[in-house]
């Protein structure tokens, strides 16, 4: 499961996990080493909160909580980027067809992240590259959904 690794990860890097009944609107926080995660949540969406969280580790700094601060909204933003780029890489993207997946909800499942998330990841990766990106090869489109293999003329 995403969740263990990603436990196993934040031991790895000497972050504390700790899961707390918390409000629902709150998914995760991180500070000073220690990952707070609700426990109101799924196995699968408590894999896509610590996956942000570790993000916050390795890529933010300070209190980011007033989101109403352009440096929080970049530091949150980075955060997710790395998130993103964790549990929905473009190579896997490529493993999923090649698996026979179909639609998102199986590749979210195929992922082990929730739909929301692959969504977000999605909408992100076109900010980031445009509707397509080349990787080893193949291209992946983003919208629509897709891998494309170029066969070259001979």
């Amino acid at each position: 499961m995403v969740y263990d690794h990603l436990l196993i990860e934040a031991s790895r890097h000497r972050i504390e996990v700790i899961e707390r009944f918390m409000p629902s609107r709150l998914k995760g926080l991180y500070s000073s080493g220690i990952i707070w995660i609700n426990k109101k949540q799924s196995l699968i969406e408590k894999g896509c909160t610590i996956a942000e969280e570790l993000g916050h580790h390795f890529t933010s700094y300070g209190d980011i909580l007033d989101l109403k601060e352009l440096e929080s909204r970049k530091q949150e933003k980075r955060a997710r980027n790395w998130a993103y780029k964790k549990l929905v890489p473009l190579t896997k993207i490529i493993d999923a067809q090649k698996a026979g997946i179909k639609s998102r909800y199986e590749l979210a499942e195929f992922l082990c992240v929730t739909e929301t998330f692959l969504e977000e990841a999605l909408k992100r990766y076109i900010e980031e590259y445009g509707l397509f990106k080349k990787v080893n090869g193949l291209t992946i489109c983003f919208q629509p959904l897709g891998v494309i293999e170029m066969l070259e003329e001979f």
